[in-house]
């Protein structure tokens, strides 16, 4: 404790209705030397008080009973207790508060959540200043208009300017507080943009690694179902002239005495049988090379005249009514398409006596036509022919047609009349097809159409 009038303050009642906070205040003051009692209201504290008069209340101001501002009151219109400094202890949260305790007559505050440190330089300002002889001066009772009312106050000089000083500490401490908080922020606040300034650069990579991935799984994609494509292409090809060859084969060894001259004819396409299954192997040695490129410009009639190598057309009419340098976009792989199309008219037409290929030209496409005057197709099986279940009976030729030609956005159907001959359409939408002239005039065109670099 401090010298002078201070070291005549003993006795400390502390009001208080949460035990809590009673008895933590009641340990903070009991290290400083101080005699300490408990009381839980207005009404107890009052009590207490006309037994034991302390030398200072320390109150709180919400309390059930008799209320912090109440209490304070009471004792300073006492002629017993008046004497005696209350300090409220409060939150502060509003002005009207700095005006109520000025109402009720207190000598000041401590502020919750209060510094244990600063408990005691408050207890023994006040209670130096309430002593001291210009603050037993009389008290100046005067009205004051705040917040929407009329507040009578009645307090000397030097209590007004306590309190108002008190008030005016917590205000700069809890600015300084703030300020410091608001420094925090912005400091948080620029880790944080920086930390999502990165986020947004490593989102941008993953971006583009994503990108990049689905570009590798694609091309990963469309190279495995190319050499799924290739595999199926020749395990059915090969069975088909494997097939046929043992057919042969058979019927030579069959007729080699009673007709040697037969048995010779059937060794001769035995031969030719296996001319094709090399051609065959050859063309899987090719589409190595070439299969996982990308789509290139072909000349369709060449197609055309060089698969009739992959298949035999016995006494069939063949016929090509496609002009030289018509050209399509497509797969390497769209020669055997054309193949595909020849062998299943040979074995499937059964009555068929040509087979002819042409072109139709369109404002929107460019249909290339492959038909027969064999039986045709049913119409419930028009498009069966092109699945890959109804494929396994008959051959995955058309199946994998299909699929050769979309690469490319290419479609094909069959529109043949049952019983008249089968009628198969390539269909080649604008850019895919045409004669080499009219699609370097195209070419011609969107260059001048084109922005100058």
């Amino acid at each position: 404790m401090d010298d002078g009038s201070a070291a005549l303050l003993n006795k400390i009642l502390i009001v208080e209705d949460n035990r809590t906070q009673a008895e933590y205040l009641r340990y903070i003051l009991l290290k400083e030397g101080y005699e300490i009692t408990l009381a839980s209201n207005g009404v107890d504290a009052l009590e207490v008080m006309t037994g034991n008069l302390p030398d200072l209340v320390l109150t709180d101001i919400l309390m059930p009973e008799m209320d912090g501002y109440t209490l304070c009151n009471t004792i300073k219109k006492s002629e017993q207790f008046s004497a005696v400094p209350v300090i409220l202890v409060t939150n502060l949260y509003d002005p009207v508060d700095v005006i109520k305790g000025l109402e009720s007559g207190a000598d000041n505050f401590i502020i919750k959540p209060f510094d244990p440190s600063r408990i005691n330089y408050t207890i023994l300002d006040t209670y130096r200043t309430r002593t001291q002889s210009d603050s037993v001066q009389q008290s100046l009772l005067q009205d004051v208009w705040f917040a929407g009312g009329t507040h009578q106050i009645s307090a000397n000089r030097r209590q007004i300017l306590n309190i108002l000083l008190s008030t005016y500490e917590i205000a700069v401490k809890n600015y300084s507080e703030l300020q410091e908080t608001h420094d925090q922020l912005n400091y948080l606040n620029e880790e944080l943009q920086h930390t999502v300034q990165e986020l947004q650069s490593s989102n941008l990579e993953l971006i583009s690694e994503n990108t990049e991935r689905k570009r590798v799984e694609a091309a990963l994609a469309n190279a495995n179902n190319k050499l799924q494509l290739m595999a199926s292409i020749t395990r059915h090809d090969m069975l088909n002239q494997l097939n046929s060859l043992q057919g042969y084969l058979d019927l030579g060894l069959s007729d080699r005495v009673e007709n040697p001259d037969q048995a010779w004819e059937y060794i001769l396409k035995a031969r030719m049988i296996v001319s094709q299954t090399i051609d065959t192997v050859c063309f899987t040695d090719e589409y190595q090379r070439i299969g996982i490129k990308s789509p290139i410009w072909q000349d369709i009639r060449m197609l055309v005249e060089h698969s009739l190598r992959h298949t035999s057309l016995h006494k069939i009419r063949f016929e090509c009514d496609i002009p030289p340098g018509f050209r399509i976009f497509a797969d390497p792989l769209i020669e055997k398409v054309f193949s595909n199309l020849i062998e299943n008219s040979v074995k499937y037409g059964i009555s068929n006596t040509y087979i002819r290929f042409g072109i139709e030209e369109h404002e929107d496409r460019v249909l290339i036509i492959c038909e027969d005057d064999g039986v045709g197709v049913p119409a419930e099986e028009k498009e069966k022919i092109f699945t890959f279940q109804y494929g396994k009976n008959t051959g995955l030729g058309l199946f994998l047609s299909r699929e050769i030609l979309s690469i490319t956005g290419i479609s094909i159907r069959e529109a043949g009349i049952m019983g008249s001959g089968a009628r198969f359409e390539i269909i080649c939408p604008a850019g895919t097809a045409g004669a080499e002239t009219n699609l370097q005039n195209a070419g011609s065109e969107e260059l001048e159409s084109s922005p100058a670099p």
